[in-house]
């Protein structure tokens, strides 16, 4: 197939093209606007493939959409370019309404009349796959679990966006027959992430002495999904999933957020013991909350395992110690990526410097 990847340039995005092109034999083109969290560092080792190609493009670009399609003919889209990050979201909301939900909506139209000019069976196989996040179902208290039919109740302006978002695609399927398939995540982590999310920036901070920002009394609850296990649930869900179905996609893997970070300061430990830091754990500092910070999150993936047969290769255990081995092996990668742009600053207090 040849498919579309937008947002592959990002964390998620590159993870999954760099499975595609070592273990399939599609044609991958890359939509990636190259904003901050965008870097095409993280696809060197597959930039030279024939069957690899990169359009810098912005989704909410309607004629460099239809150029893009008209040019690569795709067979299905994979839908990951999105403004992602919750504390970026409180401190700007509006290039999370532009990206998340006006450029969803354009490529959704573009998609849509590049699939209405296709033969039969074309139609019939093509799918456009949305890639979501558990951040649309809003808190969840001591039990129970995230599924496909949760009502949505999102809490930040990031996630209320992706919610905008998943009804759109929705909307396109039930109005004009659009073929789709939808997923949501839990909290993904791996190699090659941007550094404002909590693990990688918890390990870069750790290795430099700075402090290990914990929001309010670090008991919020997440469930950890390693990237490379996500990459191969979404390449599934594409390639086998019931059109018009949602499928999510959790780790198994709960874990506060102090517990991340005091993992990750004892992997230190071991793993550094040349830090003039030991133990990390003394570097840990109580901030204020983040204004509306869900307290649990977590996903019952039993459909997509039942249906597709995709269960979750990493524990939280084994993936945490190859993703910490992983920058301290990339540091020139995490310099590169950071260009100035973001230094690992406090976001999302709601106010603006």
């Amino acid at each position: 197939m040849n498919i579309i990847i937008t947002g592959g340039a990002g964390f998620i995005g590159s993870a999954v093209i760099r499975q595609y092109i070592r273990d399939t034999q599609h044609t991958i083109i890359n939509v990636d606007a190259l904003t901050y969290a965008g870097n095409l560092e993280s696809l060197v080792e597959v930039e030279d493939d024939p069957r690899y190609y990169f359009e810098q493009a912005d989704i909410c670009d309607k004629d460099a959409m239809e150029r893009i399609f008209k040019k690569y003919q795709p067979d299905a889209i994979m839908h990951l370019a999105a403004e992602s990050h919750v504390d970026r979201s409180i401190d700007g909301p509006a290039d999370f309404i532009q990206t998340n939900i006006v450029g969803t909506c354009n490529l959704l139209e573009v998609a849509r009349a590049w699939w209405n000019q296709l033969s039969a069976d074309k139609k019939t196989a093509f799918r456009f796959h949305h890639v979501s996040t558990d951040e649309v179902y809003g808190d969840l208290d001591e039990s129970g679990f995230f599924t496909e039919t949760t009502a949505y109740d999102p809490s930040s302006p990031y996630s209320a966006s992706k919610a905008s978002s998943d009804h759109l695609v929705r909307a396109w399927h039930r109005t004009y027959g659009f073929p789709v398939v939808i997923t949501n995540c839990s909290n993904n982590y791996g190699s090659h992430q941007f550094p404002e999310k909590l693990i990688p920036l918890v390990t870069l901070n750790a290795l430099e002495g700075k402090p290990l920002p914990i929001y309010g009394n670090g008991l919020q609850i997440r469930d950890w999904l390693h990237v490379d296990d996500h990459a191969r649930a979404l390449r599934l869900v594409l390639e086998t999933g019931n059109n018009g179905e949602t499928y999510n996609i959790g780790g198994h893997n709960e874990k506060t957020n102090l517990d991340v970070v005091k993992t990750i300061c004892t992997l230190l430990d071991k793993m550094v013991p040349e830090s003039p830091y030991i133990p990390h754990e003394q570097l840990i500092s109580y901030v204020s909350d983040r204004p509306g910070h869900d307290v649990r999150y977590a996903i019952d993936a039993d459909k997509i395992d039942n249906d597709l047969g995709w269960t979750p290769q990493e524990t939280f255990e084994s993936g945490i110690e190859k993703t910490i081995q992983w920058y301290l092996d990339n540091k020139a990668w995490c310099q590169h990526v950071q260009d100035g742009s973001y230094q690992r600053e406090r976001l999302g207090t709601g106010k603006k410097s």
